[in-house]
């Protein structure tokens, strides 16, 4: 079960549904922290910063990050989902605003906004134009003009009499929702079905994806996990897909329960192919798919790779959601046939048996093509699709599509029948087995799972289950889920798509009940969450209440849950939240519906995808928004509160004859707990002391929810006239040339000053129509916290955060006030910053609404008790939870050996934590928020007279205060000195299970090429030697890129080691791939990765290696080698060439987003960012392109990689580490060639992790 835990976010009206309160997350999922070296916080070069496409999270470091979201409204633009029913990944789901996700079509009906009330149906008209089009397997271009069947033109209603009304009003819920017109669907002769999708943005790319329907659900009990080493043998066995590395092109693969998908990001063309890349990619995945060679070399190799993937997903976090996987289906084989496979089975699978399964499931009739993107001929691609897939597997099939099975029902309409001549000459009499296998290879899986599932439907199944407990010494936190299961509803009508936006309207008001009620200094829990969605990759709609809690607290914890969610179900939601909640949603619609021409590609692919799995129809953004407005006008209170009630009364009225008896619940706890005062202690807790808690919370008093106040604006007219009177508020000069306003035509940047100090950068920008975002940075962050308040700074963020006070306004009404505006807000502190981000809509006085809450949040901030002991208690939980995982406790022991144990870019200690006061923490946060310590950036379509107004009136009428100078101090951050008791470390975790890790990482200069030890790098660069390369002149082959006068520009730039240190890294990781994983099979996953700090005079580099306790003291020697051998084994202009494109593709994919904008302007009018100007982003992509090798030497040459300066931590797990562990360490035969190769010098993580 994948997971998104974003409130309110972007995905689309029929997305899963949740509701719950974060106060922060238990050990598996609350990353509160700023300092952990993993992925998401080795930062990048902003200039190339981007978002991976995986289909999963990895469990490497914890997250760099403290962000919380400190106001939010109930709808987050930041992950845009493009359907009105994406409904794929289903654990912790926001209450998501409607993403109608589809496109528009040219055929249109009218349709009436109809409106019944409490005594009859009175329908109120409203003409509005909802585009549809109709399209099937033969005809794949053909768009219907004709109204649906039964649909005549709508007359006025005022002379209807109520039945008239009644019938016109059920006729219209009966009407099926618009099919998306832009979607071409096709099929060719051998049964390949191929989705077409024209898509802009990213322009000049598209996406192909090749779904063949088969995972892990269809393996026999001898075959656990072959679905997966087909994936893995097919994909990187294709020879044809290596010949798209250097073009730009990006491809992976995935499999899971009922599918495998490969994938390839592509250009649509480039400067060295003669033509079109379409018929290159699709003739890569015809080969992966359909044409694999099963080599035994290829086999072993994957083998070896799976075999260390296993270890690698085998987390706490994996163990967990297999538990709830195998409980909520315990009677079918989804709870068995996880995709990774069985250990044991692996090792003995020959080639044969491989190819085999291959030929049994991999053949056109069981595949799906996926192609969305920057196509302008779709006739021209269809000729593409059957030229390469045309001839693929006719030449052996015969036979007659089967009879259909009950699942097959269920995707009827997805699944095109065979031709009807292929039946014709099928005898009634027993085949023959030949003529079984080729009947059995037509067959193509329903989309859905073919499993069976007991349903939570009352009166179906009586046998009550008790609950089921899963104990684990990794697991810090008590965690219960209680589990409702039912068949999927698909959504094809007005109808359908009312009572989803009703269910919508129902738990939004739940999640803010539970998000804001419980603000006590000791909460019963750490978070309350309730999801309803539907999940594709498991066939069924699951409710999920979710409670997780300190151990210590779970009675009382799941007590309160229980109480609420009836609370809620007895009572209903109120006026006031029905029509809060409609118009959020509808408000959001109404912003997507606007932003239709720049939703992604991939964004649309997966929308897409899942939608097919689930059966709902596909709309466009446009369509899925005037459908939205067509229904709801129909919505009633008594309505909503009815089908609401029917959601929760498995946990409302739990115990009940007449309730629907949960499909499971599943606690998981910790085998010990701390207690103060006590030390560690065993934790125990029965089945039936679970049932007790609920039934306690089921008979707690309740009472109807009264209705708030919610404030129109947080600040009057005349609050803003008296301050504008009294602060004089005006732009003064930027530069030195005395310019107030300074523009570049190039970026479309404005940079402005306001008299109280405040810097200010703005860019109008119509990517996203209607929309903007905005990033306050305020310079210091963790760095600047002293040695008698350490913490301080990273615990008074987030109290600032828990208490979402400002000025006399509650934290609830500043949350309804956010909700109203659509504006979400998160607050953030990082090692050099604190951060604030708004993102808002234009519409209705949005930007307005945002700039008020930024001026109230640094004038009126409220600091509460109650909040600081929360804040502490996360923290301090959170440091406690670091010896139970394995990446966390391995970093962390690596970053107090490189720091020299600074607690800066650790977890603040507990005696830490103890000492703090929310005195001191209040001054170690607002000593940075001074004025001239500030730069607000916006990006967003707005004009320009708006924006500057909204600068001038909220922003310059911000008090001035000074302390730059103190703002910025920090205490010098330097790395350890050599010794060899901390260089080189070793870390053991006892588990049940046997895992390994490694992180090795060393010095290297900042962005700007400043050195810990004083050096500003520049000064040397372009006197500097160069170095030498061996017939360095012969592999350029005099490239106009080696020329000195371009070359010498690079090196005086200040991104010269931004740009090269970026290159490097890409070049880096292709050979720890290609050495690490795929020669010597040491590794599933290794990577290299730069932490550039842009205000701290320092980085560092880190690779993380995942392997076997055998293997991973080779691993680390291997990377070792790879980090050092670039003297020997030189850099070709081939590798640089790739790196390049591969940087530049990432940077022309988000150029149009205004995040993206966001990270390029930060720190242009930074004083503690010097050398950042507006050259930085103008000349990017030209530094790029004139970046040598030689070039790329001097930036290696400032990496410490030495074996004094370079530091190592090596994680093992398992029941005998820590005893005599060198012992327990299996010594395998050396790999042969390794010194020849490389010169020396729920449900979300039982998918399988992205190929390469």
């Amino acid at each position: 079960m994948q997971a998104s835990s974003v409130l309110f976010n972007t995905k689309p009206l029929l997305a899963q549904i949740y509701a719950g309160n974060r106060y922060g997350k238990d050990n598996r999922n609350f990353t509160p922290n700023t300092t952990q070296i993993n992925q998401a916080q080795l930062k990048k070069p902003v200039a190339w910063r981007h978002a991976n496409r995986r289909r999963c999270s990895r469990a490497y470091l914890v997250n760099n990050k403290n962000t919380s979201k400190i106001f939010h409204s109930e709808t987050n633009h930041e992950s845009r989902r493009v359907s009105c029913f994406h409904c794929c990944k289903r654990k912790q789901i926001g209450i998501n605003g409607f993403t109608s996700g589809f496109f528009a079509d040219k055929s249109t009906f009218q349709l009436s906004k109809l409106k019944p009330n409490k005594d009859k149906v009175g329908l109120h008209v409203r003409q509005l134009h909802v585009s549809c089009a109709t399209v099937g397997p033969n005809e794949p271009h053909a768009a219907s003009t004709t109204w649906p069947d039964g649909v005549t033109e709508k007359q006025s209603f005022d002379a209807l009499d109520p039945e008239v009304e009644r019938r016109e009003y059920e006729q219209f819920l009966r009407l099926e929702l618009p099919s998306h017109p832009k979607l071409h669907r096709g099929q060719l002769k051998n049964g390949l079905r191929y989705l077409i999708l024209p898509n802009k943005v990213p322009p000049n790319r598209f996406e192909a994806h090749m779904e063949v329907h088969v995972g892990s659900i269809d393996e026999e009990d001898d075959e656990q996990g072959i679905a997966h080493m087909i994936e893995h043998v097919a994909f990187l066995g294709s020879k044809k897909r290596e010949k798209l590395l250097g073009t730009g092109a990006r491809s992976n693969a995935y499999t899971d329960f009922h599918h495998t998908v490969f994938h390839i990001h592509s250009p649509t063309s480039t400067k060295d192919s003669e033509g079109d890349l379409m018929p290159v990619v699709l003739d890569a995945l015809n080969e992966i798919a359909f044409h694999p060679k099963f080599l035994a070399s290829r086999v072993e190799k994957e083998r070896r790779a799976i075999l260390s993937e296993l270890q690698m997903m085998n987390t706490i976090e994996y163990r967990v959601d297999c538990q709830l996987l195998q409980y909520l289906h315990s009677e079918n084989k989804l709870s068995k046939r996880f995709p990774i496979g069985l250990e044991e089975q692996i090792k003995k699978w020959d080639a044969d048996k491989i190819r085999k399964f291959h030929e049994r499931w991999y053949f056109p009739g069981n595949a799906t093509l996926y192609i969305v993107g920057d196509i302008d001929d779709i006739s021209k691609t269809v000729d593409h699709i059957e030229e390469v897939f045309g001839q693929t597997g006719t030449e052996s099939e015969v036979g007659a599509a089967p009879t259909p099975t009950a699942f097959g029902a269920m995707a009827s309409f997805l699944v095109p029948k065979l031709p009807m001549g292929l039946a014709n000459g099928l005898s009634h009499e027993r085949s023959s087995p030949i003529e079984q296998s080729k009947i059995f290879r037509k067959e193509r899986h329903a989309v859905r799972p073919p499993v069976q599932h007991n349903w939570s439907i009352p009166g179906i199944y009586t046998d009550v289950k008790l609950p089921h407990i899963f104990q684990h010494e990794l697991l810090q936190n008590f965690s219960i889920n209680m589990f409702c299961k039912i068949p999927v509803s698909k959504a094809r009508t007005y109808g359908d798509l009312r009572n989803v936006l009703m269910k919508r309207i129902f738990l939004s008001a739940l999640h803010f009940r539970i998000n804001t009620r419980y603000k006590s200094s000791n909460p019963p829990f750490t978070s309350v969450e309730l999801d309803h969605s539907d999940s594709g990759r498991e066939g069924c709609t699951v409710t999920t209440l979710t409670v997780t809690a300190e151990p210590r607290n779970w009675q009382n914890a799941i007590k309160v849950a229980v109480q609420e969610v009836r609370r809620l179900k007895v009572f209903g939601v109120t006026n006031g939240e029905l029509a809060r909640y409609l118009d959020a949603l509808l408000k959001d619609s109404e912003q997507l519906a606007a932003m239709i021409d720049n939703v992604s590609s991939v964004d649309n692919l997966d929308f897409i995808m899942e939608s097919d799995a689930l059966g709902h129809t596909v709309m466009d953004q446009r369509q899925g928004h005037e459908s939205l407005v067509a229904i709801a006008g129909t919505v009633t209170l008594e309505e909503v509160n009815s089908i609401g009630a029917k959601v929760l009364e498995f946990i409302s009225d739990y115990g009940k004859p007449s309730a629907p008896l949960p499909a499971a619940i599943v606690a998981c706890v910790p085998k010990k707990v701390h207690i103060d005062g006590s030390g560690e202690t065993e934790f125990k807790l029965t089945p039936e002391e679970i049932v007790a808690a609920i039934e306690a919370g089921l008979n707690e008093f309740i009472e109807a929810e009264p209705e708030l106040e919610i404030p129109k604006e947080l600040i009057s007219t005349e609050q803003l006239q008296e301050l504008r009177f009294l602060r004089h508020p005006s732009f003064v000069p930027v530069d030195q040339e005395k310019v107030s306003k300074v523009y570049d035509g190039e970026t479309g940047i404005v940079q402005r000053r306001l008299s109280n100090g405040i810097s200010v950068n703005y860019k109008v920008s119509k990517n996203e129509a209607n929309s903007g975002v905005m990033r306050l940075i305020v310079g210091g962050g963790r760095a600047a916290e002293s040695s008698e308040a350490k913490g301080a700074v990273i615990v008074g963020v987030r109290t600032l955060s828990e208490g979402g006070r400002v000025g006399d306004f509650s934290r609830e009404q500043v949350e309804l006030f956010c909700v109203n505006h659509l504006i979400n807000c998160s607050l953030e502190s990082t090692e050099e910053f604190i951060c604030m981000e708004f993102r808002f809509t234009l519409r209705d006085g949005g930007m307005r609404a945002a700039f008020q809450l930024l001026h109230m949040v640094l004038e009126h901030n409220v600091w509460l008790d109650d909040a600081f002991d929360r804040a502490k208690q996360l923290y301090l939980s959170y440091y406690r939870s670091i010896p139970k995982s394995l990446e966390r406790s391995t970093a962390h022991k690596l970053m107090l050996a490189m720091l020299n144990g600074d607690e800066r870019f650790v977890e603040p200690t507990p005696n830490s934590l103890q000492q703090l006061t929310l005195s001191r923490v209040k001054d170690a946060v607002m000593n940075q928020f001074v004025c001239d310590n500030m730069e607000v950036s916006i990006v967003g379509d707005f004009s320009e007279e708006d924006i500057e107004s909204c600068i001038l009136e909220y922003l310059g009428t911000v008090k001035e205060k000074k302390g730059l100078e103190r703002a910025q101090h920090y205490n010098p951050i330097i790395f350890r000195p050599h010794t060899s008791d901390w260089q080189h470390q070793q870390m053991f975790l006892k588990d049940t299970d046997e895992r390994a890790c490694a992180y090795i990482a060393g010095p290297a200069p900042n962005r700007w090429g400043l050195t810990f030890d004083g050096k500003n790098l520049h000064d040397s660069v372009s006197n500097s030697a160069t170095f030498e390369l061996v017939n360095f002149d012969q592999q350029s082959g005099g490239s106009e890129n080696a020329e000195k006068g371009v070359q010498g520009k690079l090196r005086d730039h200040p991104l010269f080691f931004a740009v090269t240190l970026g290159l490097l890294a890409e070049v880096i990781n292709s050979r720890l791939f290609t050495t690490v994983r795929d020669s010597l099979g040491l590794t599933y996953d290794v990577s290299f990765e730069l932490n550039l700090f842009d205000r701290l005079k320092l980085g560092w580099y880190v690779i993380s290696v995942t392997s076997t306790p055998g293997k991973v003291h080779k691993a680390v020697d291997a990377c070792k080698s790879v980090l050092r051998g670039l003297h020997g084994n030189q850099i070709a202009p081939r590798e640089l060439d790739r790196a390049r494109r591969t940087l530049l593709m990432r940077h022309e994919a988000e150029i149009k987003s205004n995040a993206y904008w966001l990270g390029l302007m930060a720190h242009l009018q930074s004083t503690s960012v010097p050398m950042k100007d507006i050259s930085c982003i103008k000349d990017l992509t030209s530094l790029y392109d004139a970046a040598t090798v030689e070039d790329v030497y001097v930036a290696y040459a400032q990496l410490k990689i030495d074996e004094n300066s370079l530091y190592s931590c090596i994680g093992i797990s398992g029941s005998q580490a820590g005893e005599d562990a060198t012992d327990s360490i299996v010594e395998e035969e050396l790999v042969e060639g390794l010194h020849n190769i490389i010169p020396v010098g729920r449900g979300s993580s039982t998918v399988t992790r992205p190929t390469t």
